[in-house]
């Protein structure tokens, strides 16, 4: 069994990854979202927007905004996002609902526009890029939280050939934040309630 810092039984009952506060929306992303496969390049797209406006933030900022961006970037339709000219970066640059910093905006539609332009040259490009950098599914589960790596081969390869093709605001450690919240890994560690639960 992990250490209490390392597992955390909440109010509810349930043990939970320690990195779970108390926040409702926390528990939620924790327990439906963190570590289920997501696939589609509009959902990928969105959640890579999300990871690169969370960079030098923390991610419950980025999930008490999450609608705010929604609203702000159309849905994340990666075609209507990639029609947003300068009116648009200065309307969101005034939005106190989202994170109001420059170079992310622009990065956001200047990934849209790749996406459009260059990966989704067939339906499923950005899916099929992203999840062709899965690992191989682990032997053992995280035992603690310091078992969970920052980078491994396959973020800096995911970062790599997200960056070969032009994509914009990510490394190799938005690439691993991407695959935990996508599902490419399952980082759940020992004596979490997900762990111990059926894969969705």
């Amino acid at each position: 069994m992990s250490p209490a810092r390392d597992v955390r039984i909440a109010d509810d009952g349930l043990a939970r990854c320690g990195w779970v506060g108390d926040d409702a929306e926390y528990r939620r992303y924790h327990d439906e979202e963190w570590g289920v496969a997501l696939h589609g390049d509009r959902a990928l797209f969105e959640k890579l927007s999300l990871e690169a406006f969370q960079s030098g933030l923390s991610w419950i900022t980025i999930l008490r905004r999450r609608e705010g961006l929604r609203h702000a970037f159309a849905g994340f339709d990666p075609e209507t996002v990639a029609g947003f000219g300068e009116d648009d970066v200065e309307r969101l640059l005034a939005d106190e609902s989202i994170i109001r910093n420059r170079a992310k905006i622009e990065a956001t539609i200047a990934n849209a526009r790749l996406l459009v332009t260059r990966i989704a040259l067939h339906p499923g490009g950005l899916d099929e890029l992203v999840w062709q950098h899965a690992p191989a599914p682990r032997s053992t589960r995280p035992a603690q939280l310091a078992d969970l790596p920052a980078t491994t081969p396959e973020s800096v390869a995911l970062a790599r050939a997200l960056k070969a093709v032009g994509w914009r605001f990510v490394g190799p450690t938005t690439a691993y934040a991407l695959m935990q919240s996508a599902g490419l890994v399952d980082d759940h560690i020992v004596g979490c309630w997900r762990a111990a639960a059926p894969r969705p």
